[in-house]
Order: C-alpha cells, then sequence, then structure tokens
C-alpha cells in the first residue's frame, strides 16, 4: 500500500521520522569513508565478525541493564583493537575473523540461553528499528561522523600509502600498526553504530554499497571518498522517503536503493580505470 503525498509529508512532520532521517544523513557522512577503508584494506570478513561481536555486547548490556548499543559499540571497539596486530601477519584477518565470529555468536547465545534474557528482543536490534532511534545514537552517529573524517583528512596521505601497498607505507614512515589498529577500530565501531539503523544484516548498505558506486567513478582517493558520501546521502534520503511512501521497512529498500544506484553506475562506459589503490591526488613518495 502507497501513501499519499500528502500523508508523506505529514510524516515527515513527526519527531521520530525527522530524528531518522537526521540519524541516516549523519551515517550517509562518516560510513560510506568506512566503506573505503574496508575494500581498500580489503577486510571483508571483519564487518561479518562484527555484527556477531555487536549481539554479545548487546546481550551483556540486556543482562546488566546497561544500555545495549553502548555495550555493543564498546565490544566491537575493543574486539578491533585486538585483532589489529594480526593484519600484519601473512595469514591476515580471515582466520581470527573466523574465530571470533564463532566465539562471539556462541558466547551470546549462552549468555542469553543461561540467563533469562528475552534473546527475541537482542535479536530484534540486529534487525534494525530507524525510527526507534535516540539521542544517545544520534550523538554516537555525529560522533563517529567527525573522528572518521578528521582522522582520514588529517592522516590522508599515509591512508593512501597504507591502502597502496602495506610495505611502502612502512618504509616511508608511515605509523603502520598505530594507523591500521586506529582504522580497524573505527570499521568496528561503526558497524556497531549502524546496527539499529537497517540492522546489522543490513550494514552494508551503509557501507561498502556507496563506496563500491564511487569506486566507479573517481580517480583517487579524495575524489572516491567525495563520492562515496554524496552518494551515501542521496541513497539514505531517497531511500528512507520511499520507504515512508511504499509503507516498507527502512532496511530492506536502503539496501535495494544502494544496491540499484550501484548497478547504475556500473552500466556507465568506463574511459579510465579508477586507481583506488594509488590515489592520483596523493603522489607516492619518491624511492630516491
Amino acid at each position: 500500500m502507497t501513501l499519499a503525498l500528502a500523508d508523506v509529508g505529514a510524516l515527515l512532520e513527526l519527531v521520530p521520522v525527522q530524528r531518522a532521517g537526521f540519524a541516516l544523513s549523519l551515517a550517509a557522512v562518516g560510513l560510506p569513508v568506512i566503506g573505503v577503508i574496508i575494500v581498500g584494506l580489503d577486510i571483508m570478513p571483519v564487518r561479518f565478525a562484527m555484527m556477531h561481536v555487536a549481539l554479545l555486547g548487546i546481550a551483556i548490556g540486556m543482562l546488566t541493564g546497561l544500555d545495549p548499543m553502548l555495550c555493543a559499540l564498546a565490544a566491537c571497539a575493543l574486539a578491533g583493537a585486538g585483532v589489529a596486530p594480526l593484519a600484519g601477519t601473512p595469514s591476515g584477518l580471515s582466520g581470527a575473523m573466523g574465530l571470533l565470529m564463532s566465539l562471539a555468536i556462541a558466547a551470546a547465545l549462552l549468555l542469553l540461553s543461561v540467563s533469562g534474557v528475552n534473546a527475541s528482543g537482542a535479536f530484534a536490534l540486529l534487525w534494525g528499528s530507524v525510527l526507534s532511534v535516540g539521542t544517545p545514537d544520534l550523538i554516537v552517529l555525529g560522533v563517529l561522523a567527525v573522528v572518521v573524517h578528521a582522522l582520514f583528512w588529517w592522516r590522508r596521505r599515509d591512508i593512501a600509502l597504507l591502502l597502496y601497498d602495506r610495505e611502502l607505507a612502512q618504509c616511508s614512515g608511515v605509523p603502520v600498526r598505530v594507523l591500521t589498529a586506529a582504522l580497524l577500530v573505527l570499521v568496528a565501531v561503526a558497524v556497531a553504530g549502524a546496527v539499529k539503523l537497517t540492522g546489522a544484516l543490513l550494514v552494508d548498505a551503509l557501507t561498502l554499497l556507496p563506496a563500491l558506486a564511487a569506486r566507479r567513478l573517481g580517480t583517487s582517493l579524495k575524489s572516491i571518498t567525495l563520492w562515496a558520501v554524496g552518494i551515501g546521502i542521496v541513497v539514505n534520503l531517497t531511500g528512507f522517503v520511499l520507504a515512508l511512501w511504499l509503507d516498507w521497512p527502512p532496511g530492506p529498500v536502503l539496501v535495494l536503493t544502494a544496491g540499484f544506484v550501484v548497478l547504475a553506475v556500473h552500466c556507465i562506459p568506463e574511459r579510465r580505470v579508477a586507481s583506488w589503490r594509488a590515489p592520483v591526488s596523493v603522489p607516492l613518495p619518491s624511492p630516491h
């Protein structure tokens, strides 16, 4: 069932709807940058692991009476920092993420079972509920957006080198371990911060999909990032209004809208190969 435009306008005047739209706008500013980092560092398994860690944090929060989302953020931040040293090993993060996923979901299910906590309430947070976003969620998303952009633009050259080649970055004096740890923590916190908006299973709509579309359009790390943020804002607001108009769940509509944009962008004839790991605007250091 679709709503009349007047009805959609009336919905947009409601405080929870306005708060949800503001939350999606904040998410669109910060999370696509995280998507650029995920693809650039080739750490796709990290987001899956953090979904499970977020569930463990939610379970701990529900058991202790603390805010479940804050517990999820803390758990993901600690997990991101804990796995950072493994990023430089030959096996990378894949094996560690598989172990972390298994342990986190097992611990969460065991905790929910033995504590008598309503498991459906914990899992409901994983499906997302953007209309239930509160002031603490807006603060988290706002802080995340500021921190992500501050770190990205402050250390853009170092991040560009790290995305291009880890060994080259290390030889060029980039603090690879510290920077990798900081990026992994941001990725982990971003996944937890987006859980309430689309649910953990659909978080890719806010992170990876805008980055994938921007990869086709940008020619440097800077332009790819700006394209990702712009696409994220358009996709989030368009998908949200479309979901209100169609009276459909916002999470799936956001994913489908972002996916449509990615497919549309990839139908554009490519005139040049986008420089993803070797940004044009950030020159690599001379070997001499």
